[in-house]
């Protein structure tokens, strides 16, 4: 049976989310409607076909950044029957990258619905914290000194890219799984110049960018192979235009269907 890292689903909002602490001009609150299709199936995986969507919204609380994404993918396999894979999250970052909230359900064809509920706090910039889950049953996760929440890494990625870094690597943590942090490469490629495409998010997608790799490891893994990869078009204020997801055996194309901008929080 084919089997989708349920990290996976959470690792897009690395890729995706706007970045913490980023210049006003640059923080890009929106909403983006992603079509799913098959990309490409080594022959011994078994995949022979990917129909889906994901919705992902990010938007601007004042003291943090909201992010809401639903995915729901179909997978059509050679050997077994068609299962469809169905997950959302609803999270909060707080703006100084500390502390983190999270809210995740899962299923996977006709097993039960699997739920993860919990918060996160570090006590400093660069130092220790702790994660709680009260869901699917109270456990705590103690993150090691240099973990960083989802919003933070991606800051961190626009940053490195701006000042032409090309590799670098963290440790985050984002509540996918009740485990602690993954390792995360990150490899950044030639830029790609401004050019958007038409409708009502040109003025979005009208940015300069990165074509950028990001690679998520098992903290505790010893395998030199990644769990998964993501490969993506990221632009300077947050917005990606164009998702690779490789699971190992197939690789699922994310292409932006919709995009349109959220109001601020007001603040």
């Amino acid at each position: 049976m084919v089997r989708v890292a349920a990290g996976a689903v959470v690792a897009i909002l690395l890729a995706i989310a706007p970045p913490v602490g980023a210049a006003a001009g640059t923080i890009a609150p929106h909403r983006a409607l992603y079509d799913l299709t098959l990309a490409s199936s080594r022959a011994s995986g078994g995949v022979v076909g990917v129909h889906g969507r994901m919705l992902f919204e990010w938007g601007d609380a004042c003291d943090g950044w909201t992010v809401h994404q639903r995915y729901r993918m179909k997978l059509s396999q050679a050997q077994d029957d068609d299962v469809e894979i169905v997950s959302s999250l609803a999270s909060w970052e707080s703006k100084d990258g500390l502390r983190y909230r999270f809210a995740l359900r899962k299923q996977r064809g006709e097993e039960p619905e699997e739920e993860l509920r919990g918060s996160a706090r570090l006590d400093g910039p660069g130092r220790p914290g702790r994660a709680l889950f009260t869901r699917p049953e109270e456990t705590r996760v103690d993150l090691p000194r240099g973990t960083i929440f989802p919003s933070a890494h991606t800051i961190e990625v626009i940053r490195r890219a701006e000042a032409k870094e090309h590799f670098f690597l963290r440790r985050v943590f984002d509540g996918s799984e009740v485990e602690a942090p993954v390792d995360v490469t990150a490899f950044v490629a030639r830029p790609t110049p401004a050019g958007g495409e038409g409708g009502k998010g040109k003025a979005l997608t009208d940015r300069p960018g990165w074509k950028v790799r990001l690679a998520f490891f098992p903290a505790a893994g010893k395998t030199p192979l990644p769990d998964y990869e993501i490969g993506l078009v990221l632009l300077d204020n947050g917005v990606s235009s164009d998702m690779l997801i490789d699971y190992g055996d197939f690789t699922v194309r994310a292409r932006l269907k919709e995009l349109e901008p959220l109001h601020g929080g007001g603040c």
